[in-house]
């Protein structure tokens, strides 16, 4: 199934003609390097947070260490940091064309999956705002809302907490009114930019909401350097998949595409590709 799905996306692909990838944040040329006068203080600012094992596991959360479990997702890791290296870029947002393709899940287990790498400073930001569900997966028992960030009426510190020495998590303890607004207000770019003057993330990763139930992701587009979209084998229609690739590709740059849900494994290797990054396994999000 995920090679007919792959032959198709690429086939609705090459149906397409002109389309470009504007990039429309620009390459930030110092992406994923070394970072100059760097000390760390920021981040060991941070509210430090320790989860329950069982609850990662009860949300699929497979890559807080090395596992078999967590190969599909330190691959995805791996093409992704070597494709932001290449292009300069910073700011990766994750979505899909409708709800329950597994998109939280994913962006979870890719961002555990960037934490086991110690040199590396990784943000995952809960940007879907009208249905926050990083909150109530990790079971944070503070009230944390990002939003309050976005709008400039907080700091960071107030509404993340830092797992390790290298892995921050923000997101919202309940729903944003108007989070297409806030996200295209002033404040957005201005608290997304003082972020990272303040705390030089390797990556921020934006768990986004569907692309196909509101404006929020195409509003948030233009602050982010490219996206990743998660789609469900054998339950995302392929038109779904193509007309939010399309949309997405003529806002900012699109990584890839992951099939997600897929169920197979590779004999060889004991989990499987699809078509993008990687394939995962997980159902929620």
């Amino acid at each position: 199934m995920v090679e007919r799905l792959r032959n198709a996306i690429a086939q609705a692909r090459a149906s397409r003609e002109g389309r470009s990838l504007p990039g429309t944040r620009g390459p930030s040329v110092d992406a994923i390097s070394p970072r100059s006068g760097f000390s760390g203080a920021a981040w060991q600012a941070l509210t430090p947070w320790v989860p329950a094992q069982r609850q990662l596991e009860a949300v699929r959360v497979v890559t807080t260490d090395l596992r078999a479990d967590a190969a599909p997702f330190d691959l995805m890791r791996t093409k992704i940091l070597q494709q932001m290296r290449a292009n300069g870029w910073r700011r990766l947002a994750v979505t899909s064309p409708s709800a329950s393709c597994g998109k939280s899940t994913v962006a979870l287990n890719l961002a555990f999956s960037l934490g086991r790498q110690e040199e590396l400073f990784t943000i995952l930001i809960g940007s879907d705002m009208r249905r926050p569900s990083l909150y109530k997966m990790l079971q944070f028992e503070d009230q944390m809302q990002v939003s309050e960030v976005l709008a400039g009426r907080a700091e960071l510190s107030d509404h993340a907490r830092r797992y390790g020495n290298n892995l921050a998590i923000a997101t919202n303890c309940r729903h944003v009114a108007n989070p297409s607004e806030l996200i295209q207000s002033h404040t957005t770019p201005q608290a997304l930019d003082r972020i990272e003057a303040l705390y030089q993330p390797d990556l921020i990763v934006f768990d986004t909401a569907p692309v196909l139930v509101s404006d929020d992701t195409l509003a948030l587009a233009s602050h982010v350097d490219c996206m990743l979209i998660i789609v469900a084998a054998e339950e995302t229609p392929i038109k779904e998949i193509d007309l939010c690739e399309r949309e997405l590709a003529e806002r900012t740059n699109v990584m890839g595409v992951v099939v997600n849900k897929a169920r197979f494994s590779s004999t060889e290797y004991g989990y499987g590709y699809g078509y993008g990054p990687a394939a995962g396994g997980a159902e929620r999000g």
